[in-house]
């Protein structure tokens, strides 16, 4: 029994020795990953994918890669185009591992194997954008620009283990001084524009008013003219009723014409003196006297 006793420790302590050797033996990778062993500094040139496997423990280490497609926002950048405008470019990378062994010979790291993408990528972009016009930049050859940036950054980046998936621009801008031309231009054009529009609508309304001022001068004198053919025609027919009444009454009409002669005469705060003898006051004076 006590020799039992003793044996438990040392049970225990080989079973201790074991699981320590069965953790550092044995290594899972992830569906996402790729796994490389390194041995004493130096890697070995297995790439192991997902899965459970095994290594030599204490004297390799495992060494993870991430088997996605990896994106990589480039910061913006100002380039020339064959035409000497300046634009600033905003663009970014999907890039993936495809040599692990490459990968870590090279750069090791991903925030290393992203700024070296970066130098080749604007590099790229601004040999290509220097061949091509602003207009082809923007819309007439951005594809093919963009698959030929592609293709070459691809072709470069092999060195490290990378491949390039696809390279694009978010947006292209305009410095800020060349913004500041722009609008400037563009406030003197629509300014311009505004000039031209006012004067066009002064001379529209000074022949509004032009026309108006005709139309109303050639009314008014038609008018004027049938007002004076219809006054004239009063004025006869007026006439001629006055002399068919002196035909039919002449004292009465003497008598009329008498009033509305004293009528206008006699105005207010006005004072004349009547003798007997007027003709206009005989009628009246014949009257008193019967």
């Amino acid at each position: 029994m006590r020799a039992m006793t003793k044996k438990i420790p040392i049970i225990l302590i080989v079973l201790a020795v074991l699981l320590i050797l069965g953790s550092q033996s044995i290594f899972v990778v992830h569906q996402t990953q790729k796994a490389m062993l390194i041995q004493l500094g130096d890697p070995i040139e297995h790439v192991y994918g997902p899965g459970l496997h095994m290594k030599l423990p204490f004297i390799q280490h495992v060494e993870y890669f991430d088997a996605r497609i990896l994106d990589y926002d480039a910061r913006s950048a100002e380039a020339l185009t064959s035409d000497k405008k300046a634009i600033v470019l905003d663009n970014y990378a999907r890039w993936l591992i495809d040599d692990p062994l490459l990968f870590y010979r090279s750069v090791r790291t991903i925030p290393r194997a992203q700024a070296r993408l970066d130098d080749v990528v604007y590099s790229q972009l601004r040999a290509q954008v220097g061949r091509h016009t602003l207009t082809e930049v923007v819309s007439g050859k951005r594809a093919a620009i963009m698959a030929d940036v592609t293709k070459r950054t691809s072709d470069i980046m092999k060195q490290y283990g990378i491949k390039v998936v696809d390279v694009r621009i978010k947006r292209t801008d305009l410095p800020a001084e060349n913004q500041r031309a722009i609008f400037g231009r563009m406030r003197a054009e629509r300014e311009r524009q505004a000039k031209q529009y006012r004067s066009e609508g002064t001379e529209e309304a000074l022949k509004l008013r032009s026309d108006a001022d005709r139309e109303q001068a050639v009314l008014l004198a038609e008018a004027n003219r049938r007002a004076s053919i219809i006054r004239g025609d009063g004025d006869a027919t007026a006439a001629r009723t006055f002399a068919e009444a002196f035909q039919r009454s002449p004292e009465f009409y003497a008598f009329q014409r008498g009033l509305e002669a004293l009528r206008k005469s006699l105005q207010e705060n006005t004072r004349i003196m009547l003798t007997p003898d007027i003709p206009l006051l005989t009628p009246m004076i014949n009257d008193h006297k019967e």
